[in-house]
């Protein structure tokens, strides 16, 4: 009875961190499209520098109120996680400024199997068939969901290239650290989101400027914008969190795989919310077919044999080979 019990309260939490990040994740990017529909503000990368300083206050709270633990983290490491994240934000805002939005979704896309191809050769993982065709639907029913226009151009494929291959190396790292140093989701956060504020607010206001042509010191804000600012600040706290909490119990690879249901849910609120004319036939079987896709991953993964890790032959010592000769 205890395993089932055990496995019971796993399944209890695990969907409580889905929901969590699901949630966190929509509102603020509802909230970041209201905030630049109606009042124009328009800096991403500013804007994502002041989620993370807005986490970094999160987690001094944390650590003052004991929540979160004295860990160490290398230097190193964290340089190359810092490398990796902020060129996977500068790359996702520089995709879409030169990309097509049909160039841009597919790119996004593509992020699970390079995902998958990173559990394969560090982590010696094996899929099934099941589990490989299962992410196939996914990518093909967000595919018809999302992508409308395509057209690619060389720098906006190699800005594409660069915001794919450092997202699916964050989210990878975020798992390897978690496991290698034995963080927490809050420790790990504790470590590197200061170091994503500082360079954020840095280079953002710079970039910024670069994609849109605005300056961000010259905005002119009011009570309004202020408020949808915070809110988002706000909401990016859970945001933050919760993916580095999702891939610490999962695997990068399934959080990009059932992460897209908040593509469909953003695609929805969208329709309800800003009135716009994207809910048609096209992205109604798009949505049928993405979920189709995730419940059978979410069923194929699980099997025994759906995803797991290769046992590779432990190395054989002279003496060994010594001692099978006599």
């Amino acid at each position: 009875m205890a395993p089932t019990t055990k496995a019971e309260k796993k399944a209890a939490v695990d969907a409580a961190a889905w929901l969590f990040n699901m949630t966190t994740s929509v509102g603020v990017i509802i909230v970041n499209k209201a905030l630049m529909a109606k009042y124009g503000f328009s800096f991403a990368t500013t804007l994502t520098g002041l989620h993370f300083a807005t986490t970094t206050l999160m987690t001094l709270v944390l650590r003052w109120l004991g929540y979160i633990q004295s860990s160490h983290l290398p230097f190193s490491e964290l340089l190359k996680f810092c490398i990796f994240a902020n060129f996977s934000v500068v790359g996702m805002n520089v995709s879409l400024m030169w990309n097509s939005v049909g160039f841009y979704q597919i790119a996004k896309l593509s992020m699970i199997p390079v995902s998958c191809l990173l559990e394969v050769v560090f982590d010696k993982i094996r899929y099934s068939r099941d589990t490989k065709l299962s992410i196939l639907l996914v990518l093909v029913g967000v595919g018809v969901c999302t992508i409308t226009d395509v057209s690619v151009n060389s720098k906006g494929f190699m800005a594409a290239s660069i915001a794919v291959w450092s997202t699916a190396l964050q989210q990878y790292y975020v798992h390897y650290l978690q496991r290698k140093y034995s963080l927490s989701s809050f420790n790990l956060l504790g470590h590197t989101a200061p170091a994503q504020a500082g360079t954020l607010l840095l280079i953002g206001p710079f970039l910024d400027y670069w994609l849109t042509n605005k300056r961000v010191d010259a905005y002119e804000f009011n009570v309004g914008s202020l408020t949808f600012v915070i809110l988002s600040c706000t909401i990016a706290i859970g945001t933050n969190l919760s993916q580095f909490i999702c891939i610490g119990r999962f695997t990068a690879v399934s959080f990009q795989v059932l992460g897209h249901m908040k593509t469909i849910l953003v695609l929805i609120l969208g329709f309800l919310f800003f009135g716009k004319d994207d809910l048609n036939l096209q992205v109604v079987l798009g949505m049928i077919i993405a979920v189709i896709g995730m419940i059978w991953y979410g069923n194929a993964s699980s099997k025994p044999g759906g995803k797991e890790r290769r046992s590779l032959p432990l190395p054989v010592t002279k003496q060994q080979e010594h001692d099978g000769d006599v």
